[in-house]
């Protein structure tokens, strides 16, 4: 019998990685947040270094940022993180536009400006965000597109940590991180706006986490309402974003980081929490249901229309309602899945609806990522979405005219006039729209404004808010519409050749260390095919649970989009723990192809990991 103690376990060994040396950083636009020193990733190394590929327009990417939040501030002596961006549409290739962005979404790292997209395609990214670790070495150990992988890359950063340490190639010290300099002003990055009962007007002044009263001049400041800190009490907001008034005279707000509804008593100050929990909704949570128990996702704007508040529920892709009387929230409108598509409301796609407005039976709807404007109204069969402007996710432009070849850019608001007409927030054209459904036709009622996200009426006057401007502009309605040079643009992103006949589609998720697939419940993946045009596809499209699929392709096309959405839960490995911590990763690609004789037959995409075939 031996009486010695039992030999420890061994630590597990760390999972062998693959060793890819990360290109190097390379953007015409420069460094912001560095005090205007430039880097390269020698300069990075002994650092854990996170490339973060994200474009301002982009919601998913706008809840990256907020994921990294914790991570960046808990590991910020080994970690830097680098925002890479990487521009969707045109405006946004303007770097003052990105200088502004940074600041509007208060980013606290350095950020490489890449308008052509250079560093993107030497890390052969396809989808915005995507996440890239680099080891204190200088080699590329995983990617993680979409979001929900903070708590992944949180282990990871734990055992490069480790493992470098006692390498001896970790470095800890202060990151390159510089802080501009904070600027005076009433209003910073002012997000929507609604007029009180009394003449003055309620701001959203979102960068700060306020709301503003400003007098009837639309200048002077009559109160703030929160802290000014960012927060999710009865004194904080959160980015807060659209304004509603209600038939008791409150405003119902949409705190657009704390995924909920609030409601603010203008006379007393008060606020409180009306919908949501707090935490961001995830597929699989529940979509109606008591409001303060249901999970919302970056609510944008919101609107009082047949007798609910509707929601422009940006984070999902859908409408929301909120009933105050019932204390309810439930899904109205689109399934989630991102892009357009018109018919019953439950069948319809929305791509990041940003504004909403009310004008008798029609719910218009400003939908970004489409560049559309679209709008909701009831017939016997229930509610119809129809797209009034706009053709999809990857055209944009300004052109007037006929509707059915008119061209936004990126709108976030619109308002309904008099006339029956709607104006439209061209946000990313720096324009005032005007859509008029009784002839059809598209025109441009003001330019040079600087990001309009919203407007209000005011008498005989329209008040835009001007986000990066930082002001609330007065424009009297024109009569007559302003002339402009047409433009067309679409997403400048290269497509994949791909050879005709069978594509074989893969999505390439590992799950994290220490977790394992979700299968308790069932399977615990989710893989979405479609196509622009729809006839790309001759087989595969539709949904399945394998994160797998042999595509077939259409012979008498030569090019198109696919559309991918796939969903992959993991939960802690641990069978002693019956209630085990889980996640959701999830991502949406919409991947230009193109059929060559000399194209690839497999195409990777990756959610999660490495792919190891690629």
């Amino acid at each position: 019998m031996n009486d010695a103690a039992p030999a420890p376990t061994p630590a597990p060994a760390p999972r062998k990685r693959a060793r890819v040396r990360a290109p190097e950083l390379i953007g015409k636009g420069g460094w912001l947040n560095t005090g205007g020193k430039p880097y390269t990733l020698a300069d990075l190394r002994g650092r854990i270094v996170i490339l973060d590929f994200w474009t301002f327009c982009c919601i998913n990417c706008l809840h990256v940022l907020d994921e990294l939040r914790e991570l960046e501030e808990k590991h910020r002596d080994t970690v830097v993180i680098i925002g890479v961006h990487s521009p969707k549409f045109v405006h946004e290739a303007d770097h003052d536009a990105v200088v502004d962005a940074v600041e509007r979404y208060q980013v606290h790292h350095p950020v490489l400006d890449d308008p052509e997209l250079a560093t993107w395609k030497q890390y052969a990214v396809r989808a915005w965000p995507t996440l890239v670790v680099i080891d204190p070495e200088g080699y590329v150990v995983a990617q993680h597109a979409g979001e929900g992988h903070a708590h992944a890359i949180e282990r990871l950063v734990e055992e490069l940590e480790s493992v470098h340490e006692a390498k001896g190639t970790l470095r800890r010290g202060d990151g390159p991180y510089v802080a501009p300099e904070p600027v005076a002003g009433a209003l910073r990055f002012p997000g929507k706006a609604l007029v009180l009962p009394g003449g003055t007007f309620l701001v959203s002044d979102t960068t700060r986490h306020q709301l503003v009263e400003l007098a009837a001049d639309a200048e002077t400041v009559v109160r703030r309402f929160g802290s000014g800190e960012r927060g999710f009490t009865a004194e904080s907001f959160s980015e807060p974003q659209g304004l509603a008034l209600l038939p008791d005279g409150r405003v119902v707000v949409a705190d657009t980081v704390n995924h909920a509804l609030r409601v603010l008593d203008p006379e007393s100050g008060a606020v409180e929490t009306v919908a949501g929990t707090g935490r961001q909704w995830w597929q699989g949570s529940p979509t109606s249901g008591p409001a303060l128990e249901v999970d919302l996702s970056s609510p944008w704007d919101v609107a009082w229309w047949q007798g609910k508040v509707w929601v422009a529920m940006a984070g999902v892709h859908q409408l929301w309602t909120w009933d105050p009387a019932e204390g309810t929230v439930e899904v109205a409108a689109g399934t989630t899945n991102e892009g357009l598509h018109d018919g019953p409301a439950a069948e319809a796609w929305f791509a990041q609806p940003s504004g909403l407005a009310a004008a008798g039976d029609r719910l218009w709807i400003a939908d970004s990522e489409t560049s559309a404007l679209r709008y909701v109204r009831d017939t016997p069969d229930g509610p119809v979405v129809t797209t009034a402007v706009g053709t999809g996710l990857f055209d944009f432009g300004h052109r007037d005219g006929d509707a059915g070849q008119a061209l936004l850019q990126h709108p976030l608001g619109v308002t309904a006039l008099p006339d029956g007409s709607v104006a439209v927030c061209d946000t990313y054209n720096h324009a005032l729209r005007r859509y008029d459904p009784a002839s059809g036709e598209v025109s441009t009622l003001a330019t040079d404004l600087r990001e309009p996200s919203a407007a209000v009426l005011a008498g005989e006057d329209i008040v835009v808010v001007e986000s990066a401007r930082h002001r609330l502009t007065r424009l009297r309605l024109p009569e007559d519409a302003v002339r402009v040079d047409a433009v067309a643009h679409r997403t400048q992103r290269a497509a994949t050749d791909v050879a005709p006949g069978t594509l074989r589609l893969d999505v390439v998720f590992q799950a994290p260390a220490g977790q394992k697939l979700d299968t308790r419940y069932g399977p615990s993946t989710r893989l979405l095919v479609s196509s622009t045009p729809p006839e790309l596809l001759t087989a595969g499209e539709g949904a399945g649970t394998d994160l797998f699929r042999e595509l077939a392709l259409n012979p008498e096309l030569t090019e198109g989009v696919l559309h991918v959405s796939a969903m992959a839960a993991s939960c802690d490995d641990d069978p002693d723990n019956e209630y085990p911590a889980c996640h959701v990763h999830q991502q949406d690609w919409g991947v230009p192809v193109r059929v060559s004789a000399d194209g690839v037959a497999r195409l990777p995409l990756v959610l999660a990991g490495m792919d190891d075939e690629g």
